[in-house]
């Protein structure tokens, strides 16, 4: 649930009115919950580049991720993230993503993949 929070926000970026290419810092804090009992959150401090490809809009991003899971022991591990998204007409545009985190407290990788369509009123 974590990621998918974080992926949403990272794919933000892409459907922006002003282009702009460059590097960036995005440092963010994703907190979950299990209905009303909170589960822990992850702060990503990650460091970023993003630019164009004609219409398309495209970043990269990685860096340190806190793990600090409720009652248990804050873990740093690595995570990151790559995205596209691109403009089908004036009004409706598809994204995609893909995203990686190392394993917390001796767990497996992690990683997920986001795509779809926007469509602007």
């Amino acid at each position: 649930m974590i990621k998918s929070v974080l992926a949403a926000t990272a794919a933000a970026p892409l459907f922006a009115g002003a282009a702009f290419a460059g590097p960036y810092v995005n440092v963010e804090a994703n907190s979950g919950f299990v209905g009303s009992d909170y589960a822990g959150t992850t702060t990503d401090a990650h460091v970023g580049y993003e630019g164009a490809l004609g219409d398309a809009g495209w970043y990269v991003q990685a860096g340190p991720s806190l793990f600090a899971p409720d009652g248990g022991a804050t873990e740093t591990e690595f995570s990151g993230k790559a995205g596209i998204g691109a403009p089908l007409t004036d009004a409706l545009s598809v994204y995609g993503e893909f995203a990686f985190a190392t394993g917390a407290n001796g767990a497996d990788n992690g990683y997920g993949t986001k795509v779809g369509v926007k469509y602007s009123f």
